[in-house]
């Protein structure tokens, strides 16, 4: 790829980005403060998705379920895997105009591993101390390196504050960074890279609307971070956040959550002996006790099939698309 630099401008918007060949759209985004859309940023989710309105990219590997090709023969693309190799335009499908312009760009910063700790039988707690303070939105996210090797994990700060990030990580069977905390290889005086911010997972300021938080497992670290931001700032709007978990032993910061600027309910899918609570798939216990949900702003965050069926759910209760925000946790044992 050449250094050639193009300028890349995005409709509705009317912002312009100089991007470099030999980086992707989203990149020069980024570090230019310019906050598109996104999720993965590997060509997996088509959070990016975005319309060539003038102008060629060149794209990296992807996924043709995010970017199927008979939409790239239509002029679609993928932000985080287009190079341009000329002047362009591009039509953002999602945007929010209230956060395009605040973006912080991303930086690799090296870190010190200050704690690793079993929250759950399958979820560790992993706190880690920047060299400097890397500035974040709550309810974004870091790529983390995983150590001795040239791959990264993306995972959410549960924190709100520079100077610690503190992450909640769901051990999976053959889990490459999980794996690495489950056996112990990971450790107090480690250092481990990171890069970011990322993510859009964020509050948007000006919204009045009570808040619905819904999710399971490790998916309530992000979640987490604004329900600790909104106390911190002490915000007036209404939430309620519907936790799902499968037995009473899979249930964490329950404590904290009870003092927390929210209706907490913890649903078990699981019989338990003696559970006062809620049981039943989340998505049951939401429809069970939520009325006219029509003026709430959803963010949902959990495992992608829970992700799924919340978001079909909140849609048919008459929750505009617009106003639900999600994170989906790709889980990369597979690979």
């Amino acid at each position: 790829m050449g250094d050639k630099t193009h300028t890349v401008r995005f409709e509705p918007v009317g912002i312009e980005i100089e991007v470099d060949e030999s980086e992707t759209i989203l990149n020069a985004a980024f570090r230019q403060g310019i906050m598109l859309m996104h999720g993965c940023k590997e060509g997996q989710c088509s959070a990016c998705k975005s319309f060539i309105l003038d102008g060629e990219v060149d794209l990296d590997r992807y996924s043709t379920f995010a970017l199927p090709d008979f939409e790239e023969a239509e002029g679609w693309t993928l932000l985080c895997r287009a190079h341009p190799y000329s002047d362009m335009e591009i039509e953002l499908i999602n945007y929010d105009e209230e956060i395009i312009h605040g973006g912080t760009p991303p930086r690799t910063v090296s870190t010190v591993v200050e704690s690793v700790e079993a929250l759950t039988s399958d979820i560790f707690g992993l706190k880690l101390k920047p060299e400097e303070p890397l500035e974040f939105k709550p309810g974004q996210y870091v790529d983390i390196n995983v150590p001795g090797t040239e791959h990264h994990r993306s995972f959410s700060m549960a924190n709100t504050n520079p100077d610690t990030l503190e992450f909640m990580i769901k051990h999976y069977e053959g889990g490459l960074f999980s794996g690495k905390l489950k056996s112990g290889e990971i450790k107090p005086g480690d250092k481990i890279d990171v890069t970011g911010p990322y993510g859009v997972f964020t509050l948007r300021p000006s919204s009045p609307r009570r808040l619905l938080f819904i999710g399971g497992g490790a998916g309530m670290a992000p979640i987490l971070s604004l329900l600790r931001h909104m106390q911190e700032i002490e915000s007036p709007r209404e939430a309620a956040y519907y936790y799902g978990a499968r037995t009473e032993a899979d249930l964490f910061q329950v404590e904290e959550l009870g003092t927390l600027p929210c209706g907490f309910v913890p649903a078990l899918s699981e019989d338990s002996n003696g559970w006062a609570g809620e049981s039943g798939l989340i998505t049951d216990v939401v429809e069970r006790l939520e009325g006219d949900v029509t003026e709430v702003d959803a963010y949902v965050c959990g495992p992608p099939p829970m992700v799924e069926a919340t978001i079909a759910l909140l849609e048919r209760k008459g929750v505009p698309e617009a106003h639900i925000y999600y994170d989906k946790f790709t889980t990369t044992a597979d690979e």
